[in-house]
């Protein structure tokens, strides 16, 4: 499982090199679909990935505001702090933890870490594929989905 943190986390740095080409209208104008705009898909993506790692962590919710990140600079500043704190829970042993039944403060029902593990992996894959369409809109090649073929990097790498 966590090679498709991995994974997703090389493919979200790829698109975050993709944003450079386009200008910040670009990046911020809302779109058919999905979460109103590339820039707040990104932000979205990493907001809801660091939540869920702390929710299994049994750890506070910690709010950010879109507002305070609305630049391609400080979206991707933000995913790589927080990567290192995710990149660091992922670095022990989870076998026993995934069957822990976990609540978080946003949702009335409990969960396996396996399945918020798989939900947080799942959604951003989901969202890529978002900005894939709104990449071809635009009339520009998309970053690969591809995973086979990539050199992952490693979480014991952050």
């Amino acid at each position: 499982m966590i090679k498709f943190f991995e994974y997703n986390w090389q493919v979200r740095d790829e698109w975050f090199d993709w944003c450079d080409q386009v200008t910040i209208e670009e990046l911020l104008m809302d779109r058919k679909g999905g979460v109103r705009n590339i820039l707040y898909t990104l932000f979205h993506i990493i907001d809801v990935e660091y939540s869920w790692i702390r929710g299994i962590q049994g750890k506070e919710d910690v709010v950010f505001q879109f507002a305070d990140y609305y630049t391609l600079e400080k979206v991707k500043s933000l995913s790589d702090q927080l990567r290192i704190e995710i990149a660091d829970f992922l670095k022990v042993d989870l076998s026993d933890l995934k069957e822990l039944s976990v609540s978080v403060p946003w949702d009335e029902a409990r969960y396996t870490v396996n399945d918020i593990l798989h939900h947080i992996i799942a959604h951003e894959i989901h969202h890529i594929g978002q900005l894939s369409v709104w990449a071809r809109e635009l009339e520009l090649q998309p970053v690969s989905s591809n995973l086979v073929g990539r050199e992952l990097r490693s979480v014991h790498s952050y």
